[in-house]
């Protein structure tokens, strides 16, 4: 686990109780102003500020390389100055030990070369194509290639935000983090379809223990509260329709971070980041105002207004600022610095640490199955961190064990 894992694991904590936090604003902020769209494409369209950042931090690298470029032209002139004042005799013989010198090395390196490739039995042919594969995986994207792919995967991640803000406006935010903790079981089936990841003994066990703690938040917060509250038929409706919405952000948010892992490498270089969600802002800006209308016109969204307070407007800045220009770009740093599971995973998080903020600051009880399943869904993330200390190294000793043993029960 290196030091930008450890970073993205960070990222991705940090990001989580952003989110809480946000949710419990953007809910407060729909019962003075009940627009889940505007909300969504105003917090989308502030991450187009990003360009001007990465356009501006490009100009003074470029100045800065291009300074010690200079320098570094400076220091080879004077060192090309103090060979040619050698005597030259100093200069053949120098000249006759570099290439001894580097003749031996050669001849080292071609040995110690030919050795491990018998030793490995790895032909030159496949490793040669293997690193052409590679190099063509570490290419970096050119920024209108960046543009392109913000403008293919930018209406995935409106379609998640928004899905998002449409549940958390007709249910609780405990209903919405829950259901779309089953991002997880997603994330792992689309990274294996698209063959980013594999199915294996930990990817199992992390996911089924967040689902199951999942399961068992559901089980517990019902239970809690099935005497507590009255519903009418309308209310079950609308509650219906935010947990409809709130599986299908958990849906396509695991699209999306899978496709951002899958092309911004393994641990985000071929993409820059802020290019790409710049990107995306401006396409959201410019191109998805318009879906106000069919959506209003469907009746899934009320009709457009402006807040009427600068009191709101002021809280609706700051939400979007917080919740989607910092903690989306933190959130897209976790997910290419990790694994999109461990990120969808990581969502899970959401659970305990909004249990721990109801207790705190509402003063809310929470059964022991509720409790017993938030420890399950942070055991599904510790899990899943754990599996490239694990697979790695325990699943190449167990299968060469397996290998030995069929090899001496066959003589």
């Amino acid at each position: 686990m290196g030091w930008r894992y450890k970073e993205g694991l960070l990222m991705l904590i940090t990001v989580v109780i952003v989110w809480v936090t946000s949710a419990e604003v953007t809910q407060g902020i729909f019962t003075d102003y009940n627009h889940p769209f505007a909300i969504t494409y105003l917090g989308i369209s502030l991450l187009a500020a990003y360009l001007p950042i990465a356009f501006i931090r490009d100009c003074l690298l470029k100045f800065v390389r291009r300074i010690y470029k200079i320098d570094d032209d400076n220091v080879v002139d004077k060192s090309s100055i103090s060979l040619d004042s050698s005597p030259t005799n100093n200069n053949s013989t120098q000249g006759t030990l570099d290439i001894e010198q580097q003749q031996l090395v050669a001849d080292e390196n071609c040995v110690k070369d030919m050795h491990s490739d018998q030793k490995e039995g790895n032909p030159t042919v496949s490793d040669s194509k293997d690193d052409v594969e590679m190099l063509k995986h570490q290419r970096k994207l050119s920024t209108k290639e960046i543009a392109i792919l913000g403008l293919a995967i930018g209406p995935i991640w409106f379609l998640s935000e928004y899905c998002m803000n449409a549940a958390l406006e007709r249910t609780s935010v405990a209903s919405t983090t829950i259901l779309f903790s089953t991002s997880g079981i997603f994330t792992l089936l689309i990274s294996v379809f698209m063959g980013l990841d594999s199915i294996n003994a930990v990817n199992l066990v992390s996911v089924f223990a967040s689902m199951a703690g999942v399961a068992m938040t559901i089980y517990g917060k019902t239970w809690a509260t099935a005497d507590t509250h009255s519903t009418t038929s309308l209310n079950r409706i609308h509650s219906f329709m935010g947990d409809f919405f709130a599986l299908l952000s958990a849906l396509t948010d695991g699209l999306f971070s899978v496709l951002l892992k899958k092309f911004a490498g393994e641990e985000g270089e071929n993409v820059d980041m802020q290019k790409l969600f710049g990107y995306i802002g401006l396409f959201t800006l410019v191109s998805l105002w318009w879906l106000v209308w069919p959506l209003t016109a469907l009746g899934i969204e009320p009709k457009f207004i402006l807040p009427d307070s600068a009191q709101t407007i002021g809280v609706v800045l700051a939400n979007c600022f917080v919740g989607s220009f910092l903690s989306d770009y933190f959130w897209a740093l976790g997910v290419v610095w990790t694994t999109p599971l461990v990120a969808a995973l990581g969502a899970s998080l959401t659970i305990p640490f909004a249990m721990v903020e109801d207790m705190v600051i509402h003063g809310r009880h929470y059964s022991a199955i509720y409790i017993l399943g938030s420890v399950l869904v942070f055991l599904g993330f510790a899990i899943a961190n754990l599996s490239d200390c694990f697979s790695p190294k325990l699943g190449k000793q167990f299968l060469k064990s397996l290998k030995r043993f069929f090899i001496r029960q066959s003589f």
